[in-house]
């Protein structure tokens, strides 16, 4: 599967109720961005179950907003609708795969109690 260029308009409906997504935060002027680009695409390739997203930070200033991005590339990786990885910096092919083997490895379960016995400790 090919990368996925992502926008306001389609985000929300491309991340929500999917097992995992990688969103490439880029900018067409960013050197480490277009070097990471080849890595990134043999990887979608590579990965057809997950979906690989990629925002123009440029171009979706709000979005990149949104979520805080201060640096370019930045790879956030979702799983069921969490953010379980953010962090700037262009990965090489195998740390990306090792961040991917990882991901697909977490206890979601887990991870989605935690969540909530955050949320329900901030409430009481």
């Amino acid at each position: 599967m090919a990368t996925v260029e992502l926008n306001q308009l389609n985000f929300e409906d491309t991340v929500n109720g999917k097992n995992m997504i990688i969103v490439d935060f880029w900018a067409p002027w960013c050197g480490p961005c277009k070097s990471f680009a080849p890595t990134y695409e043999k990887m979608s390739e590579k990965y057809p179950d997950i979906i690989f997203g990629k925002v123009n930070t440029e171009v979706e200033q709000e979005l990149a907003g949104y979520f805080q991005i201060r640096s370019i590339p930045t790879l956030m990786v979702f799983r069921e609708n969490v953010i379980v990885y953010s962090e700037a910096g262009a990965l090489p092919a195998a740390g990306l795969e090792q961040l991917i083997e990882h991901t697909l490895k977490l206890d979601m379960a887990e991870i989605h109690q935690q969540i909530a016995t955050e949320q329900a400790n901030k409430q009481a």
